[in-house]
């Protein structure tokens, strides 16, 4: 079992920046991918940005890159998000999530999620 919680949420003006975080606690950190997800009001998860499990390799939804980072930090059980350029459509509940599959922006791969943080960009 892995347990994740995301913090750093918050509400922000179009242009404006935001750093999220989730930490794991539970089985080995290292052992999996991470992701972020989104999720607006009325709409399906959206697979937003995942890194291996050594942090070597990332990958982005088209509608964020060069615009959001994900890292991790294997060492402290953390992944984080770096969110530039914020837009009103980037408004969701950001989720992380663990799962054994690289390459996949499918929410079926992953097998751990945690309950989400609100970002609300204004514009």
């Amino acid at each position: 079992q892995v347990q994740l919680v995301e913090s750093g949420g918050g509400l922000v003006q179009a242009g404006g920046s935001l750093r999220l975080s989730c930490t794991a606690s539970g089985r080995a950190f290292g052992n999996y991918v991470m992701a972020w997800f989104r999720q607006a009001p009325g709409k399906e998860r959206e697979f937003v940005a995942a890194i291996r499990r050594s942090g070597g390799s990332t990958y982005y939804a088209d509608s964020v890159k060069g615009r959001f980072a994900i890292s991790r930090d294997n060492a402290k059980n953390g992944v984080y998000l770096q969110m530039n350029s914020l837009k009103p459509e980037d408004t969701a509940v950001y989720v992380c999530a663990a799962g054994q599959t690289y390459g996949s922006s499918r929410p079926s791969s992953y097998n751990y999620w945690g309950q989400g943080t609100q970002v609300t960009v204004s514009s």
